[in-house]
């Protein structure tokens, strides 16, 4: 036997002993539903995607019921910027007007939404696992309500409140379409993109985030993994926090150790723990298998917060 072979044994040898050891957690997992935030952030280059799309299909096949709900603002903001239309953000959140809200839902119920559901199901084309596209618009998924937000004036100390425009924030998940999916025979992936409509019929961008733990607490899911461009929480030294609960989250944002877009993140944890997912994980998902490390391994791939 040449080194060549020698080596491809040994990878052999290491890949049976991995899947071993991975068997408790893929039991603790067997027909559980995990919720993926697929951040645009963390979308990257086509090369990410299938890699992410080919994890899901794995998940799938390993008896995980996966629901992905994705976000896309770098790719709305190439597209208004190929429009010619301008954007202003106040605390994270894309200020969006009538011509900002076409575009935006046609990046994300169109090009990016259909992408994603594409990649999944070239991913799994041998097994015939297939991913599903929907918008929050589809069979009165997602229902919302217009964002309001207020501003404190500097000089004057006084709060006045801020129009984002057409921005929404969920009020109910009906998710009896998704469980049909997730619950079906055919081995379906549904794939959502965050819009939604107000009670009067009015069509709404809404932070991915947010849809993400409003979808994962309506499916009572197992995990929420918010995928994202950062390796997790970190503490005052830098150090990646591997494990914490809502209250000692809240503390991280009251003394500023948590900040900028990680504060978004940390709530949207804690509300979705808070409506009964049983934890939220945070991890980088720019990493390969990032999602399987966090899963299937004792080590995990980000910061846990659950409930305390």
């Amino acid at each position: 036997m040449d080194e060549i072979e020698r080596q491809s044994e040994d990878r052999a040898w290491d890949t049976a002993k991995m899947l071993a050891e991975a068997l408790p957690y893929i039991q603790v997992y067997d027909r559980e539903t995990v919720v993926i935030k697929y951040g645009g952030h963390a979308m990257g280059e086509e090369s990410v995607a299938r890699q992410f799309a080919a994890d899901v299909v794995l998940l799938k096949l390993m008896g995980v019921n996966p629901v992905v709900v994705h976000g896309g603002g770098p790719q709305i903001s190439a597209m208004l910027d190929k429009a010619g239309v301008k954007s202003s953000f106040v605390d994270g959140l894309r200020v969006t007007d009538a011509d900002t809200m076409q575009v935006a839902e046609m990046v994300l119920s169109g090009a990016v939404n259909k992408e994603i559901a594409h990649w999944i199901t070239m991913a799994g084309k041998e097994a015939d696992v297939r991913g599903v596209g929907l918008s929050g618009k589809d069979a009165g998924l997602l229902t919302v309500e217009k964002t309001r937000r207020t501003k404190r004036d500097p000089d004057s100390m006084i709060e006045h409140e801020v129009d984002l425009g057409f921005v929404g924030e969920p009020t109910k998940v009906d998710a009896k379409l998704i469980k049909r999916l997730i619950e079906s025979d055919a081995d379906w992936v549904p794939v959502i993109a965050p819009i939604g409509v107000s009670e009067t019929g009015q069509t709404f961008n809404v932070n991915a985030d947010t849809v993400a733990g409003a979808v994962a607490g309506a499916l009572d899911a197992k995990r929420m993994l918010l995928l994202t461009d950062v390796a997790g929480v970190k503490d005052k030294a830098g150090n990646i926090i591997r494990q914490m609960t809502v209250s000692q989250a809240q503390g991280l944002i009251d003394d500023g150790t948590a900040s900028g877009g990680m504060i978004p993140k940390l709530e949207t944890a804690m509300a979705a723990v808070e409506a009964g997912v049983e934890a939220v994980v945070i991890l980088d998902g720019r990493r390969p298998h990032a999602m399987l490390v966090e899963l299937f391994t004792e080590h995990g791939a980000g910061t846990l917060v659950q409930r305390g």
